[in-house]
């Protein structure tokens, strides 16, 4: 096998400048741009989204504009028993979990689920609970409230 391909390469070339002539390999009449039209012409500055005038694609369909507007589909995160078992604090409500960075700021609602195993009482304030993490925790000697 050849040694040649597995060179590094040594020299470069410059970029193609088009409009300089027929002989600079990319230029001549209409240099790229086709033949007429606003695209065409210098000075042209019209957006990437327009399409000649016709009602663009980004305000026919405005639910692809951004994944921004769906945030509110995820507003209930959930939290296992585990994490409940990392907690310092014996009392858990919203504030502690985004407190001690179990959830995120942005939830509004959360859930314990049970995952995991939990071996200390904790009161939990104002988060639902699933039936089975409210048997284990009530099971402990905890509150659901």
């Amino acid at each position: 096998m050849s040694l040649l391909n597995k060179l590094t390469k040594i020299t470069s070339r410059s970029q193609k400048r088009v409009g300089r002539g027929y002989s600079s390999g990319k230029g001549g009449h209409t240099v790229g741009r086709g033949t007429k039209g606003q695209g065409s012409r210098e000075g042209n500055k019209s957006p990437l989204w327009f399409e000649g005038g016709q009602l663009p694609a980004v305000k026919k369909y405005p639910m692809i504009r951004g994944k921004g507007r769906f945030g509110s589909l995820q507003n209930t995160a959930e939290v296992t028993l585990s994490e409940l078992e990392k907690l310092p604090v014996k009392e858990v409500s919203m504030e502690t979990l985004k407190l001690h960075k179990i959830i995120e700021k942005g939830f509004k609602k959360a859930k314990i689920i049970n995952t995991g195993k939990l071996t200390k009482p904790k009161k939990v304030l104002g988060i639902a609970v699933s039936a089975q993490a409210r048997q284990t925790i009530e099971k402990l000697g905890g509150s659901v409230e």
